[in-house]
């Protein structure tokens, strides 16, 4: 057992200087220390200690060499080496920790140990500033030389043309960055001053009486109340927790996760970051990846708060993954809208294993890469057959939970009658199968046995469907309504309808997608039912395709089709639910509204080896806007129909012998534009 005293003598007084490793030919000792001086502010010190120019490791050659470099063949007051020999070298400190509150100076006597706590932990480096004083002598020379012996030249020289400006007023956030700068900060620890300090040796008899203060004055109890503590109060006193060390501890990459770390937060955010980081896991792995001490009940009552049940495995909720107020990387749209697509997407493998990229962009109107994103979050890409759910039905969770399972159904119905509402999509679509249900592992059924399935049904009810329509159509008539039949969905088509693809409808179970694996039947092209909507309905939808199409080609003048249908899909995202444009717009309909609103297509005569996309080449441009400036733009699309690249005197040329008239630079350039 030892006694521990805290003296406080020397408190905000005491320093650690660490030196360097010494070459042999230099001693710490008394001899060497010829000079120091600090700046107090800045806590930086220097200290200038002599080199043993006698000691056989001493290079003497290079020695002179250095000083002949720093100070020149002349020796002055002002010299650095006044010896003509490099005999001193000067070290400069640096704080070596920011935060020295856990470090104490300790003396051992007499079976006790007195701490004093340090104000500053200094490490001395090298100081090579006699390094730029030789250069700046090497460039004086050098410009000496080339200024020759001519004092007229000299006089030339001198008589500079000066010019006077006038800073102007300096803002609050221009003087910020000013103080903030490396520059400023430079100036103002240069402003200190030099405090200059006389060095005393080890066995000097002031250091030998500055040293006793080491030891605590008064053994007495009153004295160290500071020590009058439990043991852990002593501790955190003596090794408090710093919290600025803390701070900069290198930060992990985003993609990385320290299972360390982990283990010290909450159990509902362990699960939120292992979800949002994972995606898709069985509730076994995430119990291993938990602990063994993890409570199965408190696990199961986190999960569902970050995730939903997808074929009796976890798949992370899309609020998580995309919070609110954050929109798309890919195309920026708003996080509810990415969150309704995602939903679409789960609720999609919860009636099946197998989902359809296209279904997915045509329903919920993304991007492909959004879409893209969402089945890679939790499936995988088969060749010629979809995307399949990554994991596999995970039973053993099902028989052991049916009351989370019930849970789950009762959720994934309420998100189904949102998803109806939202994408006005097909009771009979929605309608989970029974097979489906009933079986631990869905049925798996191949493309040609889907294709042979729709033909058989559409012809078993294709007499039905004949019967149900003339009843329809001639009670439209007797009401003066338009003989085609009310479509309530029809899908948004990304290609005009054809014999093999037909669109659905709502009205027969024998016509919708909602076959296995969710692809399309296949009909007769002559049916009357494909594609038709009311004549009043007909109407809205066209006058809001033709207002869109109208403000687009007023701003941008020129478009490919391929650029108008992604504004036209961003304009779609930015509608509400159950707006007229969701019931269904074809490429054929978007290109003949075009034509409808006065554009007219540009056969623009691109090379044969372009890389261009069949939607990029249709070309589609504003032909009269009603302004000053329609022929001109007229030429200049007659012109472009004729070469794809053309040079600007042509351009300008052509232009003034079709209107007859000479145009500037800048009519030009806006008609370009």
């Amino acid at each position: 057992q030892i006694d521990v005293f805290l003296a406080r003598s020397l408190l905000e007084k005491l320093y650690l200087f660490q030196y360097p490793i010494r070459p042999a030919s230099m001693t710490y000792d008394d001899v060497t220390h010829l000079s120091a001086k600090i700046k107090p502010k800045q806590q930086k010190v220097e200290l200038e200690m002599a080199i043993d120019t006698l000691n056989p490791n001493y290079c003497r050659s290079k020695g002179e060499q250095i000083a002949l470099n720093v100070d020149g063949t002349c020796t002055d007051e002002t010299s650095t080496y006044s010896s003509k020999l490099m005999d001193k070298q000067t070290f400069c400190s640096s704080q070596a920790a920011s935060n020295v509150s856990r470090y104490a100076a300790a003396v051992y006597k007499k079976g006790e140990l007195h701490l004093t706590p340090l104000h500053g932990i200094l490490q001395l480096r090298p100081s090579f500033t006699y390094l730029d004083k030789a250069d700046a002598k090497h460039r004086e020379r050098e410009a000496a030389n080339e200024g020759g012996d001519s004092s007229q030249d000299e006089a030339e020289d001198d008589v500079k043309q000066i010019t006077v400006r006038f800073s102007r007023p300096e803002t609050e956030q221009a003087r910020q960055r000013r103080v903030q700068s490396y520059e400023f900060l430079q100036k103002r620890q240069a402003e200190e001053h030099w405090v200059h300090l006389h060095y005393y040796g080890l066995k000097d008899s002031r250091s030998e009486h500055e040293r006793q203060y080491l030891f605590s004055q008064g053994h007495g109890l009153a004295e160290n109340t500071e020590l009058i503590k439990s043991p852990s109060e002593y501790l955190m006193m003596l090794m408090p927790p710093s919290v600025e060390e803390e701070n900069d501890k290198p930060m992990a990459p985003s993609n990385v996760l320290s299972m360390a770390q982990l283990r010290t937060l909450p159990l509902a955010d362990q699960i939120k970051i292992l979800m949002k980081n994972v995606k898709v896991m069985p509730f076994a792995n995430l119990m291993s990846l938990l602990g063994s001490g993890s409570d199965s009940t408190a696990v199961l009552r986190c999960i569902q708060q970050v995730a939903m049940l997808v074929q009796g495995n976890w798949v992370v909720k899309s609020d998580v993954l995309y919070p609110k107020d954050t929109s798309s990387p890919h195309s920026g749209v708003p996080a509810e809208v990415l969150c309704r697509g995602r939903d679409f997407v789960m609720w999609k493998f919860t009636q099946d294993r197998w989902v359809v990229r296209k279904e997915v962009a045509t329903v919920t109107k993304l991007c492909p890469e959004d879409v893209k994103d969402f089945l890679e979050h939790m499936s995988v890409a088969r060749i010629n057959k979809g995307w399949e759910f990554m994991l596999p039905y995970d039973e053993d969770f099902v028989k052991k939970h049916p009351d989370i399972v019930q849970r789950q159904h009762m959720l994934w119905m309420g998100i189904q009658a949102k998803l109806e509402k939202v994408y006005n999509l097909l009771k009979e679509h929605l309608t989970p199968k029974k097979q489906e249900a009933q079986s631990a592992r869905p049925l798996l059924v191949s493309g040609e046995q889907r294709v042979n399935m729709a033909k058989a049904k559409v012809k078993q009810n294709y007499g039905q469907l004949e019967k149900e329509f003339q009843k329809q159509k001639a009670e439209m008539k007797s009401n003066d309504s338009s003989g085609k039949m009310d479509v309530s969905s029809i899908r948004i088509k990304e290609e005009p309808v054809s014999d093999e693809e037909p669109m659905d409808t709502s009205a027969y179970e024998g016509m919708n997608n909602g076959l296995v694996n969710g692809l399309h039947a296949e009909d007769d092209s002559t049916d009357p039912l494909n594609g038709r909507l009311p004549g009043g309905c007909i109407d809205r939808v066209a006058q809001e395709l033709k207002a869109f199409v109208s403000a687009t080609f007023k701003k941008q003048f020129v478009l490919t089709l391929s650029e108008l249908k992604r504004l036209f899909n961003l304009h779609l995202a930015s509608l509400p639910p159950g707006h007229t444009l969701f019931s269904g717009i074809s490429d054929k309909m978007l290109q003949d509204m075009v034509l409808d609103t006065g554009c007219k297509q540009i056969l623009v005569p691109f090379p044969p080896q372009t890389a261009a996309s069949p939607d990029e080449l249709k070309v589609y441009a504003l032909w009269e806007a009603g302004d000053t400036y329609d022929q001109h733009r007229q030429v200049l699309l007659e012109i472009f129909s004729k070469n794809y690249r053309v040079r600007r005197n042509v351009i300008q040329n052509q232009l003034s012998q079709e209107c007859g008239e000479d145009l500037n630079k800048q009519e030009v350039d806006r008609v370009l534009k």
